[in-house]
């Protein structure tokens, strides 16, 4: 039987196109999408990996860590 397991993903917008993903709960992905959905799947294949890696090699898996998250916009006087 598998567990499954639901992490946060932060996609970082960069300045010459694409996204930057970190995964807060395994420091240890960083990958890049030219698009969002890229990006995401590349962090997907990425989890995959790194919980298949740390299984073998007996480490832990961190729990499901979803934080939400929200972005807000502040207009300041300049």
């Amino acid at each position: 039987m598998s567990q499954q397991y639901r992490y946060t993903v932060k996609l970082r917008p960069e300045p010459e196109g694409g996204f930057t993903v970190r995964v807060p709960a395994l420091p240890e992905i960083v990958t890049y999408g030219e698009s969002e959905d890229e990006a995401l799947a590349n962090a997907h294949e990425a989890i995959e990996l790194v919980i298949e890696s740390r299984t073998e090699r007996g480490e832990s898996i961190p729990e499901s860590d979803v934080i939400q998250t929200h972005s807000i916009a502040v207009s300041v006087p300049a």
